[in-house]
């Protein structure tokens, strides 16, 4: 017993809200999370569109639990490649820059049979290595945006230059169940591979990549949310059980959220200065 209690008094302490801790007979709130107040920018597809109100956003529950501001410019239908018109209107609405930005990407790059690519461009070059002139190989990043490893390359190393002091973070995209809306959208869950015989799984795998090729963390939904929205034991947090298990509804949401936070919390949300 004595085990449990002192676990939850961690936890207590750790949280980033304002569950109450005591001690010698006093009470006091936890201080608040090292998110709270920052200014968030979300870029992403249908699942994180603001515009689509028929469920409770995965990020409102991830505002309300750190106490951050976001501005969300996600785009239902969207892929990779409209990062950085997700960026252009960014900047307009807030040419300070935010303090992070978290990009939910990939699903529509899957259903649209985008091939992954490659992530370098090598060559042989002459350089100077220790007073000597020698030939050796030199990688570049590949900005193919035809494929999803050269259309990331292309969004993070423009992010990486315009606003280096901001906390990037890349969500996998999560688990696909069936979705119809019409004759001509029909796509089946994930346990089928797309036109080019990819799973989604592999372009999860592509934004886990993608972490260690542009140094940002990767909070990985695909393995860790614990969404498997094809699964008739899911229907509760799907959007519509009966044609949209894509999209996690607002139970789906809240899920997928307690995984998002929980990580953001382990990470510095800025590296901003104080009074930047």
């Amino acid at each position: 017993m004595a085990t449990i209690v002192l676990a939850a008094a961690v936890v207590a302490l750790g949280g980033c809200c304002t569950a109450p801790s005591c001690g010698d007979g006093k009470c006091a709130k936890a201080p608040p999370c090292a998110w709270s107040g920052k200014r968030v920018a979300v870029f992403g597809d249908s699942i994180s569109d603001a515009r689509l109100k028929m469920w409770r956003h995965w990020w409102q529950w991830v505002a309300d639990d750190l106490g951050t501001k976001m501005s969300v410019y996600a785009a239902n239908g969207t892929q990779w490649d409209n990062v950085p018109r997700q960026l252009d209107k960014m900047a307009q609405d807030d040419p300070d820059g935010v303090d992070a930005i978290l990009i939910f990407m990939g699903t529509n790059d899957f259903n649209s049979n985008k091939p992954l690519g490659e992530w370098w461009n090598e060559t042989e070059e002459t350089v100077n290595r220790n007073g000597r002139m020698v030939k050796v190989k030199r990688r570049l990043p590949s900005q193919d945006a035809k494929t999803v490893r050269g259309r990331i390359n292309i969004a993070l190393g423009r992010i990486k230059s315009e606003y280096p002091r901001c906390q990037i973070v890349l969500l996998t995209p999560i688990r696909r169940g069936f979705f119809t809306c019409s004759e001509r959208n029909v796509q089946p869950e994930d346990s089928y591979s797309n036109e080019l015989g990819l799973y989604v799984g592999d372009y999860a795998r592509v934004v886990r990549e993608a972490g260690e090729v542009w140094s940002v963390p990767v909070i990985d939904t695909y393995s860790e949310s614990g969404l498997l929205l094809s699964m008739p034991s899911f229907s509760d947090c799907c959007n519509r059980a009966t044609n949209d298990r894509l999209h996690p509804g607002t139970e789906g949401c809240r899920r997928l959220a307690l995984t998002v936070a929980a990580r953001l919390k382990t990470l510095p949300p800025t590296f901003r200065m104080d009074g930047e």
